[in-house]
């Protein structure tokens, strides 16, 4: 391949061009390094009682691990099909990477307090860069498909699609372990271990979830489904991150409201209730949002999982980088809101399943692991 591609008349750097060679061979050996998944009851162990002892190990283990993910994100990057790593959003991401590659090498071991500090405030530096990856590879994908629209089909492209699994896996796991780490410098909070509650209630953050979404539609169709919970057990509580939690619940009711209200907007029937129920087993907590809105096409089903597999137009194409820097948000419902949800579902052990009746209605099943013992499953 020539060092340099071309790129709609713009010559863009390879790596090779623009890094010194000791730092590309430095990305190239690290990114063949098996990275260390860790689970969620390791996270909550170690960061019980955060002494100073368990900062220093905490960000030793990330200047050793951070710099391995990195590495592996940045290869990806360079490598994938169909032009895409030509894409200017696409190589904007790769520079992000290999800028905190480089400063976490750079970085002196961290030996005492000091150096931890230092090491912390690096890593908020590089968390905040690294804000708007996912919208900004967004656009490079939305591009891309505009130009191969005439020739092949979107979902017939299966190496795009795992990955950009692949992809924002590994940056939940990345974001998770920065997050996790910041947060030992907050000052403490009863039942709180970083990001992690160890007392969640998901029949909170469920409720939660769903007044959000119902104010959503509420502003978009004027008015709302209703919506009832069910819990056996609404003391209920469980280890877990609950953004992430709120994320898939929020994105699961948001859909099942979209299409009940598209069903019934012209309707002179009242709109059937979405009905959401959470069961607690002996390995899962298992919460279930059902909705009546006509359900999707059994040939259709495997398009969900898919990245820009959306009914709505693709708001993505018009969209400058400004934009995204102004508006987090810009990803709901483009068509990025399942396949992500099933990320962050598997991320800590669980799952997410979605059965449908084409001609009534979907359920959406989302399974947490209690257990929270699974390691991340890192690409």
């Amino acid at each position: 391949a020539p060092a340099a591609a071309r790129n709609g008349g713009r010559t863009v750097k390879k790596l090779a061009d623009m890094l010194p060679s000791n730092v590309l061979q430095d990305i190239k050996y690290l990114s063949k390094k098996k990275q260390k998944g860790v689970s969620l009851k390791y996270m909550m162990d170690f960061g019980q009682n955060p002494m100073s002892r368990q900062l220093l190990l905490s960000a030793q283990f990330l200047q050793e691990e951070l710099p391995t993910r990195l590495a592996h994100r940045v290869m990806e990057l360079e490598g994938l099909p169909f032009g895409l790593s030509y894409k200017p959003q696409v190589l904007k991401v790769r520079d992000w990477y290999v800028e905190s590659f480089k400063e976490l090498r750079e970085m002196r071991p961290v030996q005492n307090l000091d150096d931890e500090e230092q090491f912390t405030h690096l890593l908020g530096k590089i968390k905040q860069r690294h804000d708007f990856v996912v919208p900004m590879v967004a656009l490079g994908v939305a591009s891309l498909k505009e130009d191969l629209a005439s020739s092949k089909s979107w979902y017939e492209l299966p190496d795009i699609h795992s990955f950009l699994d692949r992809f924002y896996m590994s940056r939940i796991g990345i974001r998770m372990l920065i997050g996790q780490h910041l947060s030992l410098h907050d000052p403490p909070m009863p039942d709180k271990i970083g990001l992690i509650d160890t007392v969640m209630s998901p029949f909170n953050i469920v409720n939660e979830a769903v007044e959000d979404a119902r104010h959503i539609c509420l502003r978009q169709y004027g008015s709302s489904p209703d919506i009832s919970i069910f819990s056996g057990n609404e003391s209920l509580q469980c280890p877990y991150v609950p953004d992430h939690l709120h994320h898939m619940i929020f994105e699961l009711v948001k859909n099942s409201l979209r299409a009940v209200s598209d069903k019934y907007m012209d309707s002179d029937f009242e709109a059937p209730a979405i009905k959401i129920v959470i069961a607690e087993g002996n390995e899962d907590i298992t919460i279930k949002v059902s909705d009546e809105g006509g359900g999707i096409a059994r040939s259709g089903l495997p398009k969900i999982w898919t990245y820009l597999y959306s009914t709505a137009s693709s708001p993505l194409l018009q969209m400058t980088e400004d934009d995204i820097q102004n508006a987090p948000a810009v990803l709901a419902g483009y068509g990025y809101g399942l396949p992500l949800c099933r990320l962050y579902a598997r991320y800590f052990g669980g799952e997410l399943q979605v059965i449908s009746m084409e001609g009534y209605g979907t359920d959406a099943y989302l399974h947490l692991s209690k257990l929270g013992t699974s390691e991340e499953p890192l690409p």
